[in-house]
């Protein structure tokens, strides 16, 4: 009689189960980073669920309460034509965290790539790439996402656009950097000696190697275009009134008087502020987390 011995089934963790898996090594490692990792992930929940969370539409009128303190009706008070202050700053972060989300992702993955690509090749083609590189970052951020807007006009998808430009040459420099020690690798130069194509060298066994330097510069640099749309939203070359972003609710500030209201002031820029830090510091943990020479050290 032969005896049948099961293979016992191994119980792999569920995806959820190891995303909290991750996240308690990340809150062990960098306890300060997480916590703010725990509120950025909470300003992108309001930011999707604004509709629901909103007491009220942002761009419904209440003549009877027009610049009105906060009190029990209205939390954040009242903007100069009676909108609610509250409801359009959980409305602004849906827009101001879409162009910097949006901007962010397209400007750093054409940067990648591109920074890929000049790393890679070499050459000619690495030498002008830099020229051209160097020559958009001899403007400031500011000024050529700014530059970029007024020639574009006003619009969402303008300002993505505008952010997403001053953002490319951070991904191709820094990604270029990872390439170019990569490239030499004792594992790159094996498959290249049994026949790899340039294709398959860059994207199967260079590319991968890149993610985290991607994932730190995408992570800080949300901050950065944060602060950028919100100046684009106050100097009047952003998303164009009525629709609510934490810039042009600073600008509306100024056409409440001589001396803007306090808590027009005071909400959307404390609104920008714990963004930018919140995604800052977390892209601060991430890069020491995912840096080997600082593991030990987090």
């Amino acid at each position: 009689m032969t005896a049948t011995v099961t293979a016992p089934v191994s119980a792999s963790p569920s995806r959820p189960r190891a995303a909290l898996r991750l996240f308690g090594s990340f809150f062990r490692r960098a306890p300060f980073s997480a916590f703010w990792g725990v509120v950025a992930a909470l300003i992108v929940a309001m930011a999707v669920a604004a509709p629901v969370i909103a007491p009220y539409p942002p761009l419904k009128s209440d003549f009877r309460a027009m610049q009105k303190p906060p009190d029990e009706k209205h939390w954040f008070g009242t903007d100069q034509i009676g909108r609610d202050t509250l409801s359009r700053v959980i409305y602004g972060s849906q827009t101001s965290l879409t162009v910097a989300l949006g901007a962010v992702l397209f400007g750093t993955t054409v940067g990648a790539l591109w920074g890929l690509a000049c790393g890679y090749f070499g050459g000619r083609f690495d030498m002008v790439s830099q020229r051209i590189i160097e020559f958009l970052q001899s403007f400031p951020d500011l000024i050529l996402a700014m530059a970029i807007a007024m020639a574009l006009g006003g619009g969402l998808f303008t300002v993505i656009v505008a952010i997403a430009i001053t953002r490319i040459p951070f991904g191709g420099r820094v990604i270029r950097s990872v390439v170019l020690s990569l490239k030499e690798m004792q594992y790159v130069e094996a498959a290249r000696g049994i026949g790899a194509s340039h294709k398959r060298l860059m994207f199967r066994h260079i590319l991968p190697q890149c993610v985290a330097p991607y994932l730190i510069l995408a992570t800080t640099h949300l901050g950065v275009a944060i602060v950028i749309e919100a100046s684009l939203g106050f100097l009047g070359v952003g998303i164009p009134p009525p629709m609510p972003t934490w810039g042009n609710m600073l600008a509306d500030s100024l056409n409440a008087g001589l001396v803007p209201p306090w808590w027009l002031v005071l909400f959307p820029g404390l609104a920008i502020t714990v963004t930018v830090l919140a995604f800052n510091l977390l892209g601060d943990g991430i890069r020491d987390l995912l840096d080997p020479r600082l593991r030990g050290s987090v």
